[in-house]
């Protein structure tokens, strides 16, 4: 995850101080905590993500983007992620705070693109990111990329429980 994307995604500005940092990732734990929320498990995920990106740039200062001032994309991906959860035989995988998902998702495309999924064709992958947070490469980056730059968690959807990548 970018230093940009994961202070937007906990909700910082400016400089990172250790106290702001712990301050919120405990806000954002209990916001989307497994226990209290559907897609917990998948959010805590990204929330963990953007703190282990974050906490060695404590005393920096990150300017955000323009794609990192809106303060929407943590909400977007939990309603994503809570309206698909239920669906059987999906696997869910968050690489960054992207959400990628595979699996037997030909029967539930329509839920998912009404949840804001959009499919990647040479990925053979549904993913969600709001148009706002859209991607430059324009898919030239392969899934196996992806995972080894930005880390990959797969979450079995209605378990919430990580399960662990196996090694290429």
């Amino acid at each position: 995850m970018k230093p940009a994307d994961a202070m937007q995604f906990l909700g910082l500005t400016g400089e990172i101080t250790e106290t702001a940092l712990k301050a919120a990732f405990r806000a954002a734990a209990k916001k989307y905590h497994p226990d209290v929320n559907p897609a917990g498990a998948e959010m805590m995920k990204a929330v963990n993500d953007a703190f282990d990106t974050l906490k060695p740039l404590i005393g920096e200062t990150i300017q955000p983007t323009e794609t990192t001032a809106s303060h929407t994309y943590p909400e977007a991906l939990n309603q994503a992620l809570n309206a698909i959860i239920g669906l059987a035989g999906l696997s869910i995988e968050i690489c960054g705070n992207w959400a990628w998902v595979t699996g037997e998702t030909y029967p539930h495309r329509e839920p998912l693109k009404a949840a804001g999924f959009k499919f990647a064709g040479k990925k053979k992958a549904w993913h969600f990111r709001p148009e706002e947070w859209k991607s430059a490469s324009r898919g030239s980056v392969s899934m196996d990329t992806i995972r080894e730059t930005y880390g990959s968690t797969r979450v079995k959807a209605g378990q919430g429980r990580a399960l662990p990548r196996a090694s290429a």
